[in-house]
């Protein structure tokens, strides 16, 4: 039987022209946990759409050539097309049911009883103290501790965004007043793209600022392709210090080899999947062997940058491929099994030891997400003509992990509605509630919030008989850490109260730091919607983009945590690739457990019964 895949590379081979691509109109804003799950998948929607239609018009005009390309490229851009469209279905069907759920959830609100469970809808404007202490107010750093002297070797990129209030060293060289960069009290608030490159270009006796390395190379992939970028720096470099010249005089240029090869170090360090592009390599390798010759003494230097980003792709390329290895595992399991053989309680009794499972799946999959991802995936790039599948987002690992949230989420939701007996089911619905406190603990808030949300969804929501029997006294700090009031207030706290805690931690467990994703994507969205990219003078807005780099930092410095928990393949291949339910059937499972007892119920059972022939 062909599958999905199958059958889009069939339609594709056939293509022969653009295919329109129609963007869903903006879901409506909705503040609830539901709400920012639905917006984010929506934002990942549209910017699959966007790679999807540069794929479609590359394949259309290589088949309307007159035999120009090689059968093997077009075959590459038709494995290129499946991939994204299978991407796509997915974000599409996860958009559908999280659209489904929130529209039923909203209108239960007003007919909901007290004994239905109220997650996240329950108002709790008292303070209660988190596991990491009560939580009065925002905790500013004394002037003291901001003003200690430490040596730049160990800083994080997070903590010099800390130290400096928003800009960096204003030593400018000549510039062209035409392209002048504009500073205001120190701070480098705006610039033409230009000029800003200019600031990028270290000399003999002049290096960048690193967090003006991060955010403007974070930020420029808005205005000019990376590839294009490097290639300016490379050529200003030439330019500049008279590269081209056979006999150059090496003391003339100071500093200059130094300072160029760590720039690429840091290029390479902070954004490696830029150099998945082959236009990318080509440039390191020519600037690279052109310093070589200056300076053969740093030969070794080079020879570590390079072999640092081989590792770091390398590391892209097998955690992909794991990925596509438990999508495959996943999906066949799901069209064998037809009814569940085992539990999550039995794989793994242990609350405590499922949390630590889960935050490996969390840092491992925090862990690979590109920094330039969060830009990319949301900046609305203008798709003409001269737009090439090379130059569009070359990963995924963002989609994935946002992905991942929504699949726990239905584990949550399937491992309950599974049990027929009622008992089994309070005794899941604890399980996991005990499952979240430990997250908490931990320091894993996204998956205490995707465990939530398993058990906020409606066919759990709706098991009234079943939740009259939990210990609702267990709920107190889920509902504490769910309430959407003042922007998830209570959540924002706890998250701060878990920074804290990080900064003066020894060891790695006490350093966890994990967000709920698509909260932090949400509010980098909404920065980045709220300030214009270009001032009226058509300057590039930076003090903007310094402020998403200093956001980004943050979770940069969470990357770096190794998970400590010693690991459970068993526990994590369970968790990985066990058949979850449907909308459908976890709908149907929850009327099997607790029938239907007003009408909305059972019009709605009656109807999803005949969908599935029963």
């Amino acid at each position: 039987m062909p599958s999905m895949a199958d059958d889009t590379c069939s339609s594709l081979s056939d293509s022969s022209s653009e295919t329109s691509i129609t963007l869903r109109r903006e879901p409506e804003k909705n503040p609830d946990l539901f709400g920012v799950q639905l917006e984010v998948t929506f934002r990942l929607l549209e910017a699959e759409k966007r790679k999807l239609a540069v794929l479609q018009r590359e394949l259309g005009l290589h088949l309307s050539g007159p035999g120009i390309q090689k059968r093997k490229e077009i075959d590459q851009l038709k494995r290129n097309i499946c991939r994204i469209q299978q991407q796509y279905d997915q974000l599409e069907e996860e958009y559908k049911v999280a659209a489904m759920g929130a529209l039923r959830r909203t209108n239960q609100i007003k007919r909901s009883s007290r004994s239905q469970p109220a997650i996240g809808l329950k108002q709790t404007p008292k303070s209660r103290p988190t596991i990491f202490g009560t939580i009065a107010q925002d905790k500013a750093p004394t002037e003291d501790r901001r003003r200690q002297s430490v040596g730049p070797q160990t800083l994080s990129l997070s903590q010099m965004f800390d130290m400096e209030k928003n800009g960096f060293d204003s030593h400018i060289r000549y510039i062209d007043e035409t392209d002048a960069l504009i500073f205001q009290d120190g701070n480098l608030l705006s610039g033409s793209l230009e000029a800003l490159i200019q600031h990028l270009v270290p000399t003999g006796d002049y290096y960048p600022d690193r967090t003006y390395i991060f955010a403007f190379l974070l930020s420029s992939r808005l205005f000019i392709r990376p590839h294009n970028l490097l290639g300016e720096v490379c050529q200003v470099c030439i330019f500049q210090q008279n590269l081209a010249n056979d006999r150059i005089d090496k003391n003339s240029l100071g500093k200059f080899g130094t300072h160029i090869v760590s720039l690429l170090s840091e290029w390479t360090e902070l954004f490696p999947y830029d150099f998945r592009d082959e236009r990318m390599m080509k440039h390191l390798k020519d600037i690279t062997q052109r310093v070589v010759k200056i300076y053969p003494e740093l030969r070794k230097d080079i020879s570590a940058l390079m072999h640092n980003l081989l590792s770091r792709l390398s590391r892209l390329q097998k955690f992909e491929d794991v990925l596509a290895k438990l999508s495959t595992e996943a999906m066949q399991k799901s069209q064998t099994q037809v009814v569940p053989t085992t539990d999550i309680m039995e794989v793994c009794p242990s609350p405590l030891v499922l949390a630590q499972q889960l935050t490996h799946v969390e840092l491992e999959r925090l862990s690979m997400i590109g920094a330039e991802e969060f830009v990319q995936a949301f900046s609305k790039e203008v798709i003409d003509g001269e737009t090439t599948f090379r130059d569009m987002k070359k990963t995924t690992n963002l989609e994935a992990y946002v992905q991942w949230f929504n699949r726990l989420s239905y584990l949550v939701a399937s491992e309950i509605c599974s049990h027929l007996k009622k008992k089994n089911r309070v005794k899941m619905i604890e399980y996991f509630i005990d499952v979240a406190k430990e997250c908490i603990n931990i320091g894993n808030f996204n998956s205490l919030m995707a465990i939530i949300a398993g058990m906020n969804m409606s066919p759990v929501a709706r098991l009234k008989k079943t939740w009259a029997k939990v210990n609702t006294a267990k709920f107190l700090i889920l509902e504490h850490q769910m309430d959407p009031s003042n922007n998830f207030g209570s959540y924002r706290s706890c998250l701060k109260a878990a920074m804290w805690r990080s900064q003066g931690a020894v060891d790695d467990q006490g350093k966890i730091v994990i967000p709920f994703f698509s909260l932090f994507v949400k509010d980098l969205y909404f920065l980045n919607e709220g300030c214009m990219n270009r001032l009226s003078n058509t300057n590039i807005n930076f003090e903007k983009f310094w402020q998403v780099a200093k956001q980004i930092s943050d979770i940069m410095a969470w990357q770096q945590v190794e998970c400590p928990f010693e690991k459970g393949n068993k526990v994590l291949n369970y968790v990985l690739t066990s058949p979850v339910f449907s909308e459908t059937t976890l709908s149907l499972a929850s009327y099997e457990c607790e029938p239907p007892e007003n009408s909305y119920d059972k019009e709605r059972h009656k109807t999803l019964k005949a969908q599935a022939g029963l």
